[in-house]
């Protein structure tokens, strides 16, 4: 993952269950609800299986991969929909933006008239909805802070994006019904 962000406990969640008894844990968040996106799944499993080869759980890949050391983001915040309507981003995955950059626009298709969306805070892009049609209070952008080293998260964020999203064959079926397989 380019990006990791320490989060507070959410009473009532798994990671507060493991904190109590003290197993640590981490968390993949990608993707969006009720949609399979796959590039979101492939890096799960490819870091589920990861952490499996770190623990000793499984051999180490013989696959040659490049070491990425991830950004930890200090805090984030998500941008929410001031009214209800239909967005149109102008913004990607990890574009960087700063505070009051305009992210959307939120349209009324019914008066026609449309309202920016900006950012609240300067970070970089981590998540956004996909799904045109929003409603006041949902979130739509979630932008992680960090220190001045914007431009190159960015760019950790967008080749990560493209590793993924190019490598089909990194994840075969194989390969999680039979996770002692050599590569």
């Amino acid at each position: 993952m380019p990006v990791l962000l320490n989060s507070t406990l959410r009473d009532g969640s798994l990671r507060e269950a493991a904190s109590e008894l003290g197993i640590p844990m981490l968390l993949h968040e990608a993707g969006e609800g009720l949609r399979f996106d796959e590039m979101s799944i492939r890096a799960g499993v490819t870091g589920i299986l990861n952490v499996m080869r770190e623990l000793g759980m499984i051999p180490v890949s013989r696959k040659r991969t490049r070491e990425a050391v991830p950004f930890v983001a200090r805090s984030s915040t998500w941008v929410r929909a001031h009214e209800s309507g239909l967005l149109r981003t102008l913004v990607h995955l990890g574009a960087r933006v700063g505070r009051g950059e305009v992210l959307g626009y939120i349209s009324d298709p019914y008066s026609g008239t449309q309202h920016a969306v900006k950012a609240q805070a300067r970070g970089v892009v981590i998540g956004r909805v996909q799904i045109p049609s929003v409603h006041e209070g949902e979130a739509l952008f979630h932008i992680a802070r960090f220190g001045d080293d914007h431009e190159e998260i960015a760019d950790e964020v967008e080749a990560f994006q493209q590793t993924h999203l190019n490598d089909r064959d990194a994840i075969r079926p194989a390969d999680c019904l039979n996770p002692n397989r050599q590569r």
